[in-house]
């Protein structure tokens, strides 16, 4: 099952989502490794749990605030995990807010980063219904790069995304026939090789805030299939950001229609083939935030988390809303 990290009144309870193995029917079970996140809000006084979000004992209404956290079964129960956002920030004050969560699980939030002049990996969209052959043929004319990418629109890590060569045309267009014929919308993208020699530079914030950024080598290999698991497997390490990097994330965050900074955020980078980072993933719903590669970065999502419950404190209820 999934899980969440809460906060409760009157002690700053929090709740937040956390999936563990899963079981022999691919549900996820509650995580027994502590939590950083956790352990750095109990440190600063706040009264913790995980637990999981389709948890129907839980009652949302006795926490200051629920952060979502690996909710990633959500992938395949869409609809489900959609509902429950609406319910549960109805009864508690939910990080990220719904609206945002809502439009960042669906890939389709590249179009409209490309349109606010964000540089991102460029791609063709293809929905239920739609020839994927003729879809891959108009890609491989609009993009030049000799490899390229299929993955479902809404999907988590590395499941179900593989990269193809142009000789390997049929096996592509089965990919994207397979993920069309279970109703998924499909993203195909040209394969931007400098990956394979610089990896991908994921920058991290908390309340609008650079906090850290890691290394993230390739993830797709060639030749071996869509993988079927959550991750592939991943080689991280601590990374310093560019100037430019960092200016890209940022004008990537600005573009993002809230009253203030989000929660948090996590801005995942590549380089064209003029060297320039451009934006793979905008991870604004449940994004590993890799707090060991972070000296202190626990304890500062835990403290961006406790400011954002004291500001609430500070207005009436009735300017507060629904918040809690």
């Amino acid at each position: 099952m999934p899980r969440d990290t809460s906060h409760r009144r009157p002690r700053n309870k929090h709740a937040a989502t956390y999936p563990g193995p899963g079981d022999r029917h691919g549900r996820t079970r509650p995580r027994r490794r502590p939590s950083p996140l956790a352990s750095a809000l109990a440190a600063s006084g706040a009264d913790v749990r995980i637990v999981a979000w389709d948890d129907a004992s839980v009652d949302w209404s006795t926490y200051d605030a629920a952060v979502l956290r690996s909710t990633w079964d959500y992938t395949r129960r869409l609809p489900e995990f959609l509902a429950w956002i609406d319910a549960a920030s109805q009864r508690t004050r939910l990080f990220n807010p719904p609206e945002v969560v809502r439009r960042n699980t669906d890939k389709h939030y590249l179009e409209a980063l490309a349109q606010a002049g964000v540089p991102v990996v460029p791609g063709l969209f293809l929905h239920p219904g739609e020839d994927p052959a003729r879809a891959i043929a108009r890609a491989l004319e609009r993009f030049t790069d000799p490899e390229f990418v299929v993955k479902p629109c809404v999907g988590a890590g590395s499941r179900d995304a593989q990269r193809y060569g142009r000789a390997q045309v049929a096996a592509a267009t089965a990919h994207a026939a397979a993920l069309l014929a279970a109703g998924r919308d499909v993203l195909i993208q040209p394969y931007l090789d400098r990956v394979d020699a610089q990896g991908e530079t994921a920058l991290i914030y908390f309340d609008g805030q650079f906090s850290h950024a890691i290394r993230k080598g390739p993830l797709l290999k060639p030749d071996e299939g869509p993988t079927r698991a959550l991750f592939a497997a991943e080689h991280i390490s601590a990374r310093e950001p560019t100037a430019q990097e960092r200016a890209v994330a940022e004008r990537t965050l600005a573009t993002i229609a809230t009253d203030g900074p989000l929660l948090y955020a996590r801005v995942d980078l590549i380089r064209d083939t003029a060297d320039n980072p451009v934006v793979l993933e905008l991870e604004l719903s449940e994004p590993s935030l890799f707090f060991a590669h972070g000296e202190g970065s626990a304890a500062r999502f835990a403290a961006a988390i406790l400011r954002r419950l004291e500001s609430v404190r500070t207005v009436s209820p009735a300017a507060a809303g629904p918040a809690r």
